[in-house]
C-alpha cells in the first residue's frame, strides 16, 4: 500500500451535496416509521460511503431519551434523484438502553428454582462425565464380551461362574445388574467445584468456625458419609446447631459440639442456720479467778462514796 493510498484512507469522506440537502426526504421517511409528533430536530449528517449520507433526528417518545432517528439515502451514480436506504432507531451515547442480555444459565442462583421447574444440563457439562461407556471393548476372554457371548448360545455353556450373563453379553447389561445406571456422574471437576462451594459456607475459615471450641471431626454429632468426598465432609445432626442437616466440614465447628465444655451450675446460698436450743451466757462482771491479777491486790469494794 503506497503513502498516497494511506492518507486517502484517513481522509474522512465528504458528505454528498445532493444527500445532505435531502432533509425532507429524510425527515418524512422517520415520521412515516414512528408515531406522528416523536421526530425532533434535525441533528447531524453523517457520510457513510460514496454518494451515502445518514442524516440524524431527535427522538421524543418518552421512554427513548437520548435516542436518535436515523435515515440513510443515498443516490446512483451521476444520478441526481435521492433515494432511502433504510429507517432505524438508534442509541446515543446518553441513551437508556436495557442491560446487556445474560445466558439463563449465567443469570440461575441456588435457591432460584421452584416446585415443577427442570434445569436442563449440557450434554458437554464439565462437572459429569459418562459412568460406564458402551464403546469400551473388553478383553476377548471377558464374561462381557462378544466371543464369549457367542460361546455362550452356540455351546449353552456357563461360563458366568455365579455371576448372572447379560444379554449378548453387553456392557450396558452389566452395568445395569451392578446398580450402575447412571449414564453420567460427577467428574473429578464437579467434585472439586461442589467441595470449595461447601467448605466456603460451612468450612474452617467461617467466623462460627473461628469461635468454636473444637471441630467436627471430633463431634458426635457428626454423621459420616461415603465415598471420596467422606474423607473431608460429614452431615450435621445437631438440631440446635447452625449447620443442621447440612453438608459441613471436618474442620468446620460451632458451640454446639457435643464434647464442649459444660456449663458452670448457679450459684446457690447456704441455707440458713437457725440454733434456738442453747442460751449465751453474758456475765455483768467477772468471775473470781479469771483474772490477771490477784484478789489480794484489788482495792476494797469502798469507793469513797457516802
Amino acid at each position: 500500500m503506497s503513502a498516497a493510498t494511506t492518507t486517502r484512507s484517513r481522509t474522512p469522506r465528504t458528505p454528498d451535496r445532493l444527500c445532505v440537502e435531502a432533509v425532507e426526504l429524510a425527515r418524512a421517511a422517520a415520521e412515516e416509521a414512528a408515531f406522528p409528533g416523536v421526530v425532533g430536530e434535525h441533528v447531524s449528517a453523517v457520510a457513510e460511503g460514496d454518494r451515502v449520507v445518514t442524516h440524524f433526528f431527535e427522538c421524543k417518545e418518552p421512554g427513548y431519551r437520548g435516542w436518535r432517528w436515523a435515515v440513510t439515502v443515498t443516490r446512483a451514480s451521476r444520478a441526481k434523484n435521492i433515494t432511502l436506504n433504510e429507517t432505524v432507531l438508534l442509541p446515543g451515547e446518553d441513551a437508556l438502553q436495557a442491560p446487556e442480555w445474560v445466558p439463563w444459565s449465567e443469570r440461575l442462583r441456588p435457591g432460584d428454582m421452584g416446585p415443577g421447574d427442570l434445569l436442563p444440563t449440557d450434554a458437554d457439562d464439565l462437572r459429569l462425565e459418562p459412568g460406564y461407556s458402551g464403546e469400551d471393548a473388553p478383553p476377548p476372554n471377558a464374561v462381557v464380551s462378544t466371543e464369549m457371548a457367542e460361546l455362550v448360545e452356540a455351546e449353552d455353556a456357563d461360563v458366568t461362574d455365579r455371576v448372572v450373563a447379560p444379554a449378548r453379553g453387553s456392557i450396558t447389561s452389566v452395568a445395569e445388574e451392578l446398580g450402575m445406571r447412571r449414564a453420567r456422574v460427577l467428574s473429578r471437576y464437579g467434585l472439586h467445584s461442589a467441595a470449595d462451594r461447601w467448605d466456603e459456607s460451612f468450612g474452617a475459615k467461617t467466623p462460627m468456625a473461628q469461635a468454636a471450641p473444637a471441630s467436627c471431626v471430633s463431634c458426635g454429632f457428626l454423621v459420616a458419609i461415603g465415598g471420596s468426598l467422606g474423607q473431608a465432609f460429614g452431615v450435621c445432626a445437631n438440631e440446635f446447631g447452625p449447620a443442621d442437616g447440612r453438608l459441613v466440614s471436618l474442620s468446620y465447628g460451632c458451640g454446639g459440639h457435643s464434647e464442649a465444655a459444660v456449663m458452670p451450675k448457679p450459684l446457690r446460698p447456704a441455707p440458713p442456720v437457725l440454733d434456738s436450743t442453747a442460751t449465751d451466757e453474758f456475765p455483768l462482771r467477772p468471775a473470781a479467778g479469771t483474772g490477771s491479777v490477784p484478789e489480794a491486790d484489788l482495792p476494797s469494794a469502798d469507793l469513797g462514796h457516802s
